[in-house]
């Protein structure tokens, strides 16, 4: 087979206004979804070893960078994406050992592993969350932690703090009998919501991604990281939006209220991204770091992205993948090529000086695209829906 090499374009082929040009503007990333990739043991699971065994095949697909979905230990409530040791492997995935093999094979390859990163929140099987369920305990205030409505008995319907609902339905808060109070998790109750507003929770996640950094990772893929800076104070995203301390706001169909216009794009996200730069990246070559955006239109983007801002190199953004979706993901619309075509277009307008906009079509998250968009009845249509949008993806 032969190859295309992307070391041969010229560094002027694509920018983000950064110089010099950097590595991952010509980069293509492959998400590796490790559970159901390859299986070395037998136990139905795929593992890290079968990622290892798998890694010349990727090379030979042209894959630059493999992005690996989380692999920390994990109760796995969410798929992993609920932490409970930063610093470890779920042993359904194998060992640290593995892990380092699995880094030495690809960079021997000249593949670079970018590993999934959840800080936001972590599991509630988290030490730092056990902790901080005792109000004396120096992780006390390392997680978002309000008392009963007041007039309420605590954990009583209705004694919530407020009628935010969580992504994942129900209410956005969960009673601790042990604390005797409430905790805020935007997803899953397993999910509690760090709070970046301390000090200390910032030093410990810059300490732990540093620790991969140094055993050789090439960077993060950080889920939902423009979620890390809150409006607790229950002012929206607008001067005078809401005021009256952690809002209700519009009362949904479900009887909760949305929490995104308090919870996303905060006020110190550019503080805690530009300084994550400081603490972590500065100094280091050949990493990339993007982040998933929910809340951030093409314009943030571009700030965010815009190197002489110094926060993140890419972010995840949505709307292009929404545009078939009314309300939420599983009420959709026919798909309309026009609409696709003004979204992907609004992004890159938004970078045209600088920053950047990373394209996707799937993910964990989405489904696949030929499937989703294009024309999988046979295997005719099939393959030239997959070429026509691979064609719009890497010639974009």
């Amino acid at each position: 087979m032969t190859n295309f090499n992307r070391s041969t374009l010229p560094d002027t082929v694509r920018s983000n206004g950064a110089t010099p040009n950097p590595w991952w503007a010509n980069a293509v990333v492959y998400q590796v979804y490790p559970r159901s990739f390859q299986d070395t043991n037998g136990d139905g699971i795929g593992d890290l070893k079968g990622i290892t065994s798998r890694l010349d095949y990727l090379a030979d697909l042209g894959v630059d960078v493999v992005w690996l979905s989380p692999v920390y230990k994990s109760p796995q409530d969410d798929n992993g994406y609920d932490i409970s040791d930063y610093q470890d492997i779920d042993p359904l995935f194998g060992t640290l050992e593995d892990m380092d093999e699995l880094l030495a094979e690809a960079h021997k390859r000249g593949l670079k592993i970018v590993m999934d990163l959840v800080v936001n929140h972590t599991s509630d099987e988290h030490a730092w969350f056990q902790a901080s369920r005792d109000k004396d305990d120096p992780h006390a205030d390392w997680y978002w932690w309000r008392p009963a409505r007041p007039g309420h008995e605590p954990g009583t319907p209705g004694a919530e703090p407020n009628r935010w609902g969580s992504y994942f339905g129900g209410s956005a808060w969960q009673y601790d009998p042990k604390r005797g109070e409430y905790y805020l998790h935007q997803f899953s109750r397993k999910q509690p919501d760090l709070n970046w507003e301390n000090p200390e929770v910032r030093k410990a996640v810059y300490k732990m991604m540093n620790w991969w950094m140094d055993r050789g990772i090439d960077g993060f893929r950080m889920d939902v990281i423009t979620l890390i800076s809150k409006r607790l104070d229950g002012h929206g995203r607008l001067p005078g939006e809401i005021d009256s301390e952690l809002s209700e706001g519009e009362m949904g169909e479900e009887g909760y209220t949305d929490a995104s216009p308090f919870c996303s794009d905060g006020p110190r996200l550019d503080e805690f991204l530009a300084e994550m730069r400081r603490e972590v990246f500065e100094g280091r070559e050949g990493y990339m770091n993007v982040g998933e955006a929910p809340g951030i239109t093409p314009a943030r983007n571009e700030f965010i992205t815009d190197p002489a801002h110094k926060e993140l190199d890419m972010l995840f953004l949505f709307d292009h993948v929404g545009i078939d979706q009314k309300g939420s993901k599983w009420n959709t619309v026919p798909f309309e090529v026009g609409n696709l075509r003004a979204s992907l277009a609004a992004q890159q307008e938004a970078v045209r000086d600088a920053g950047w906009a990373s394209l996707f079509f799937c993910n964990h998250d989405q489904p696949r695209v030929v499937s989703r968009w294009g024309d999988d009845a046979d295997r005719e249509s099939r393959e030239r829906s997959a070429k026509a949008f691979g064609m719009l993806l890497h010639m974009h």
